[in-house]
C-alpha cells in the first residue's frame, strides 16, 4: 500500500513538473495586457484571444504555420525515404566498410550549421531554389536524416530476420516480406522517430531564417516579429508553436503506446 501511494505521489509530481510551464505559458498568452503588467494580481480577471489573433492573423502567423507544416512533412518524407532503406541495409547486410558508414553518419552532425550556411545559400541560388519551402526541407533533412538512420537501425535490429525468412519461404519477395512483416512490427518505433524528426524540423529557426525572406516558417516569423514585441506576444508565440507539435504527438500516440506495451482502446 505504501509503495503504491509513493508511486502515485511521484507520478503526480512529475505531471505537475511538466505541465506547470505549459499552463503558465498558455495563461500568459491569454492574459490581457493591463492584467499582465498588474503586479497586484496573480490571475487575470478575464481571458482574451487578442494576442493569439494578432500574432496568428494580423502578423501572418497562419501562413508561417502552414509553411512549417509543409517543411516538416517534406523533411520527414525525405528522411524516411532515404533513412529507412539505409537503416535496413545496415541491419540486414554484412559488407566491407559497414562500421565506417555508421561512423560517417554520426560525423555529419559534428559540423556546425553556421559553417555550411553560406555554401548552402550559394548552392541554392545557383539551383534557383532559394527562398522556397523545398530548399528549407532539404536543409532540415540533412540534420534529421542521421538520427532517422540510427533510430531505424536500432529498431530493425530488434526484429528478428527469421520473420522475413519465414515470409520468403511462403513466396514473398524480400521487399514484400519487409512491407508485410517487418514494417508493421517497426511502426511504433518509426512513429517515435517521426515525432523526433517533426519536432526537430518544427523548432528549427537558424536555417529557416537565413534561407527564406518571404516564405518564412513559424519560428523564423516569430524571430522576425514577436521577439521585438511585448512579453505576452512571446507567450502567445510559444502557445502557437506548441499546438501543432502536441497535435502530431496526440495522433501518433497509439504507436508510441504500442512500443511501450500499453494498449489503447
Amino acid at each position: 500500500m505504501i509503495k503504491k501511494v509513493f508511486i502515485v505521489f511521484v507520478s503526480i509530481l512529475v505531471i505537475v513538473w511538466f505541465l506547470t510551464p505549459v499552463v503558465l505559458i498558455v495563461l500568459a498568452s491569454l492574459t490581457p495586457s493591463e492584467d499582465y503588467y498588474n503586479q497586484n494580481r496573480i490571475l487575470p480577471r478575464k481571458l482574451t484571444l487578442d494576442h493569439l489573433y494578432k500574432l496568428f492573423v494580423v502578423l501572418n502567423g497562419w501562413r508561417a504555420t502552414l509553411n512549417s507544416l509543409q517543411v516538416a512533412g517534406m523533411a520527414i518524407g525525405l528522411s524516411f525515404l532515404t533513412g529507412l532503406p539505409a537503416g535496413y541495409v545496415l541491419t540486414r547486410y554484412v559488407f566491407p566498410g559497414k562500421n565506417a558508414i555508421r561512423l560517417s553518419i554520426l560525423l555529419t552532425r559534428s559540423f556546425p550549421t553556421l559553417i555550411i550556411a553560406v555554401p548552402l545559400i550559394m548552392i541554392y541560388l545557383k539551383l534557383g531554389i532559394s527562398d522556397t519551402l523545398f530548399s528549407v526541407a532539404l536543409a532540415h533533412t540533412s540534420f534529421i536524416l542521421p538520427f532517422v538512420v540510427l533510430i531505424t537501425t536500432s529498431i530493425l535490429s530488434g526484429i528478428s530476420v527469421e520473420y522475413e525468412e519465414a515470409g520468403m519461404i511462403f513466396g514473398l519477395s524480400r521487399f514484400g516480406a519487409f512491407m508485410r512483416i517487418t514494417l508493421p512490427l517497426a511502426l511504433p518505433g518509426l512513429a517515435a522517430s517521426a515525432i523526433f524528426a517533426f519536432i526537430m524540423s518544427w523548432n528549427e529557426v537558424f536555417i529557416s531564417s537565413i534561407l527564406t525572406f518571404v516564405n518564412r516558417t513559424l519560428p523564423a516569423q516569430i524571430l522576425n516579429t514577436a521577439m521585438t514585441s511585448p512579453d505576452y506576444f512571446k507567450f502567445a508565440a510559444g502557445t502557437i508553436m506548441a499546438i501543432p507539435a502536441m497535435t502530431f504527438i496526440f495522433f501518433t500516440r497509439k504507436y508510441l503506446m504500442s512500443m511501450w506495451g500499453i494498449s489503447l482502446k
